[in-house]
């Protein structure tokens, strides 16, 4: 039943039918933030909905590249990218296409390109996650945001890559809670470097 309700509501939060980068799908069906946590952020409707479109973009260019090798997460047009790519011409594309999106604010850029064999070569010596795992420590952390006191969650986002790295976004209301915020990402287990992208603002 909360997954159609989820469904009903793509078209008046204005979100893409196309197939959703995979950070979009781990908020739309797994993460503790959900599309119903959107209507409560605080930030405006037009904010978001200007976000939605900016994602919208980014999975059209891998629709048109043929691949979903890379995650988004956005706030207040503040774009991070992270991925891991095996093809070097697809990702010159993909970074090509996706600085020519309109209304982009700030990039932040996480993907890398690595050769197969070399990714093979790191998972086996567990210097690189699967997808699967990164997958699990974003979700992780996301709970361990929503169990903390004093901590809006829904104003924080968060996503996880290859190499262990844990990405925050999105704002707090204090200092204080932002501390708060950061050391609770840091701490939690598996990760091993925490990018703070997110901001302060009452």
């Amino acid at each position: 039943m909360r997954r159609l309700a989820l469904l009903a509501l793509i078209p008046i939060l204005g979100l893409s039918a196309q197939p959703p980068a995979q950070a979009q799908l781990l908020d739309f069906l797994t993460a503790p933030k959900t599309l119903f946590d959107r209507l409560i952020e605080a930030r405006s409707t037009s904010d978001i909905l200007e976000d939605n479109r900016i994602v919208a973009a980014v999975n059209g260019i891998m629709l048109d590249l043929g691949t979903i090798k890379a995650s988004t997460e956005i706030y207040e047009q503040r774009l991070l990218i992270t991925g891991l790519f095996n093809d070097k011409k697809l990702y010159d594309k993909f970074l090509t296409d996706v600085k020519k999106i309109d209304g982009v604010k700030k990039l932040y850029w996480h993907v890398t390109h690595m050769t197969e064999k070399e990714q093979e070569r790191r998972e086996k010596k567990k210097e690189l996650l699967k997808w699967a795992d990164a997958l699990s420590l974003d979700v992780s952390v996301g709970l361990n945001l929503v169990g903390t006191l004093d901590v809006a969650d829904v104003n924080f986002k968060v996503a996880a890559d290859a190499y262990s790295n844990v990405y925050l976004m999105g704002r707090a209301r204090s200092q204080p809670e932002m501390d708060k915020a950061v050391k609770v990402a840091r701490e939690t287990e598996g990760v091993k470097k925490l990018y703070n992208y997110a901001i302060v603002r009452p």
